[in-house]
């Protein structure tokens, strides 16, 4: 079994659990940090890694279109292309289609769409998308699914979760082995299948119980954090959650302020990912001990102290709040670097904390602690 869980929660549904990949093997709960071309923005891949982070989540869409296939094919995988030591989940391209493309067409077969860099217009299958992470050597392949986007009508939003759950049919059948599809990249690789619904309790509902019954490796949350409020946000993920298997990884998408992994976490989500810590950093924004700070702020211009006195990241053992704003204040990557660094400790320190309070039997009370700093 791919996924076994170590320690539950004795008020909520929080696990501690262990997740089986081909390249490694992954404490949960876990957060996945975004390399969406299959390197996170102003870091290497090396710092990425001895940071903690032994997965990290690329797209299928981005690096079919660049570097395309045939480059990763000469390298064997993407995880060979990239350096990365660690564990690489996909994104299907799903999201991307709809977010990026200029037209997308959805049919029964896929989706066809024509590219935000050069205009080609190329088709998405479910078989194909399973096909393409095969070549990518994905340690962990999401299914191709709709998204109805937040203001879908009932009536759209149903039509599209039945073309998903037919997807995800397709894309169970498509990794089988003798179907075509696998290569030796893709030998051992895992499949996530998507669960959808938009904000329809029922339909949510449906999602997450037809898909129970593919046996997939593990399942997703899809389709929120969009938009709506945090109380419809919560309510569709407890539902999902609720539906899905006990002995199966649950991965909620793109959903990441640290009090929303806390109160995913005691919903019974073990894996996140989600561009907040990074694109946060390159913006300014950082996460402390104390809440969220803004390094623009005039208050930093003399500050002696780290961002954060009580983290021990690269930044905030070596340089202090002053400096880092003069160097953003200045466009410098080299604050970006040292921001990212930052956050994505912050994140990392988050994870191993929601791990020890579940291990040490206080979950429950760190969670109320904690949902009142962000």
């Amino acid at each position: 079994m791919a996924f076994k869980t170590i320690k539950k929660d004795g008020r909520t549904a929080a696990r501690t659990g262990l997740l089986e990949t081909k390249n490694g093997t992954i404490e949960t709960p876990v957060f996945m940090p975004v390399g969406t071309i299959g390197t996170v923005k102003s870091l290497s891949p090396f710092e990425l890694y001895d940071e903690g982070f032994k997965i990290m989540l690329s797209n299928t869409y981005h690096l079919f279109l660049r570097p395309g296939t045939e480059v990763i094919k000469k390298f064997g995988s993407v995880r060979n292309f990239t350096g990365y030591r660690g564990s690489i989940l996909t994104d299907s391209g799903g999201f991307q289609i709809f977010s990026l493309a200029k037209f997308a067409k959805i049919k029964d077969e896929g989706v066809e769409f024509m590219s935000h860099i050069d205009g080609e217009t190329h088709f998405f299958t479910p078989e194909r998308v399973i096909e393409i992470q095969s070549i990518l050597g994905s340690d962990i392949m999401m299914q191709l699914d709709i998204f109805s986007g937040p203001d879908a009508k009932r009536e759209k939003a149903e039509k599209d979760l039945d073309t998903t759950l037919k997807w995800a049919e397709k894309s169970i059948a498509a990794k089988k082995p003798g179907n075509g599809t696998e290569t030796a990249a893709g030998c051992g690789n895992l499949l996530f299948l998507i669960t959808q619904g938009n904000f329809f309790e029922d339909l949510r509902e449906k999602s997450a119980r037809i898909m129970s019954g593919m046996n997939a490796d593990g399942y997703a949350v899809g389709g929120l954090a969009v938009g709506e409020t945090k109380e419809t946000m919560l309510r569709m993920l407890e539902i999902s959650a609720a539906n899905l298997p006990e002995n199966k990884p649950r991965y909620l998408m793109g959903v990441g302020t640290p009090s929303d992994i806390v109160n995913a976490v005691s919903l019974g989500i073990d894996m996140f990912d989600c561009v907040l810590p990074t694109r946060n950093a390159r913006n300014g924004f950082v996460f402390t001990s104390l809440g969220t700070v803004n390094i623009k702020n005039s208050s930093h211009k003399f500050e002696t102290l780290p961002i954060d006195p009580e983290c021990d990241c690269f930044c905030c053992k070596n340089f202090s709040a002053a400096y880092v704003r003069h160097a953003f204040m200045s466009r410098e990557i080299f604050a970006q670097r040292l921001l990212t660094l930052h956050n994505l400790h912050f994140y990392q320190n988050l994870i191993m904390r929601i791990r020890r309070s579940i291990e040490n039997g206080d979950f429950y009370d760190f969670s109320k602690n904690y949902s009142s700093l962000f």
